[in-house]
């Protein structure tokens, strides 16, 4: 018997060991990733996902397909990858660089030991757009870069404008780091509902490809991210959202002084994007929650939110995937990024705000990958995520 108790009490520490060995080695302190050394790689390569010849389209072009990009460390320490997904006119180079020649969020995770993969969109970037086939592009928007990515304590629309300080360079076009940001904007698919419907498809693909991932989602982005999990929770095992696309239920139109927001005028058909999701109760064909608007805004210099109108119907798919809203201190997301927390949460989702002011990462726009201060953000969704890690953990070790 005394031996059978010591051979317990001494599996139970080696379980704690690998528990806290887990926590030390993936969240170190951020200065360790930030030694910029040789980047130890195991394989680097690309491929695509997803996508068709069409045989109907002039010249039967491939269409639906993603390309992907990925960093596998030689040393790999996380158990799941990360898929980063970028956003509106943006591509995959959100990730792997700055405009100031630093190297991006793909760089960070893979010398903190997680396997990346770095998508562009489908009909964007590296995945071929064929205007035949998807239909009308945006056309260039220099007003909106400046106002809304590089310099918006330029163009206050928004309260938290005046906030905005990390941006390198003068934010201003002919700056070398504004150019080449610029430079980077890629011809996007002008309806955003067509955006949605394509995307989630290809991303379900590469996981069903590489296995269960984290999914980190950006700006637009972020209405493929709630169908992809609704469709496939088995391989959806956390979701970080920088700044997803919102609020729920309307868009936000920024209007300058003194009121600063107006309500957009299409509803969402799911709440949060044009692609149904399973509530539970269920909905009836076509049909849409009930949707409420606050009375009161939760703050000041916040948006007044819309909601489901209680009792909440539950994203019943979404329940056991652990959700982190980023939100940086001066972004045109800073006055309703709490709004799909909100929503989430009352949908049954386990969703953690996480406000970057107040962990003292001050100063954040919406394209806060590129900015002066990225490693430190970098830190603080690694830092979530190997919580989530750790938990994930001790739950499984607790069921045997």
């Amino acid at each position: 018997m005394m031996n059978r108790f010591r051979f317990s009490a001494f599996r139970a520490a080696m379980r704690a060991a690998t528990i806290a060995i887990l926590a030390g080695v993936l969240a170190a302190p951020a200065a360790e990733a930030q030694q910029r050394g040789p980047l130890v790689l195991k394989s680097a390569s690309y491929f695509y996902v997803g996508g068709k010849i069409d045989p109907k389209g002039k010249g039967s072009p491939i269409v639906g397909h993603m390309y992907v990009e990925y960093m596998i460390p030689q040393r790999l320490r996380s158990p799941y990858p990360v898929v980063m997904v970028h956003g509106g006119n943006q591509t995959g180079t959100n990730f792997t660089g700055t405009p100031d020649g630093r190297e991006g969020w793909a760089q960070y995770f893979v010398r903190r030991g997680y396997a990346v993969y770095i998508v562009d969109q489908v009909a964007r970037g590296r995945s071929a757009h064929w205007n035949e086939v998807h239909g009308p592009v945006q056309q260039s928007r220099l007003n909106q870069v400046e106002e809304r990515f590089v310099a918006p304590a330029r163009f206050p629309m928004w309260p938290q404008a005046k906030l905005h300080t990390q941006w390198p360079g003068t934010g201003r076009p002919g700056d070398a780091h504004f150019d080449q940001f610029y430079a980077s904007q890629a011809v996007s698919i002008t309806s955003f509902a067509k955006q949605q419907e394509i995307n989630p498809p290809a991303l379900i693909a590469l996981l069903q490809k590489i296995g269960p991932s984290i999914l980190l989602v950006h700006s637009q982005s972020g209405a493929f991210a709630w169908p992809v999990a609704d469709q496939r929770p088995d391989l959806v095992k956390m979701i970080v959202a920088v700044e997803p696309n919102g609020p729920p239920v309307r868009e936000a139109v920024m209007v300058g002084a003194p009121n600063w927001f107006e309500d957009g005028k299409n509803v969402k058909r799911s709440g949060l994007g044009e692609v149904p999701l399973n509530y539970e109760p269920p909905l009836a064909a076509d049909a849409q929650p009930d949707f409420v608007r606050q009375d009161k805004a939760d703050g000041p210099e916040l948006m007044r939110c819309w909601l489901q109108k209680e009792p909440a119907r539950k994203l019943k798919n979404l329940t056991n995937i652990p959700v982190s809203v980023i939100v940086s201190e001066a972004s045109y997301h800073a006055p309703y990024d709490h709004c799909t927390a909100l929503y989430l949460r009352q949908a049954g989702v386990r969703t953690d705000l996480i406000r970057l002011a107040d962990r003292g990462i001050r100063g954040n726009g919406h394209m806060m990958m590129l900015e002066k201060n990225s490693d430190a953000i970098a830190a603080v969704m690694d830092r979530w995520i190997v919580r989530q890690i750790v938990s994930e953990r001790r739950g499984r070790r607790g069921k045997k």
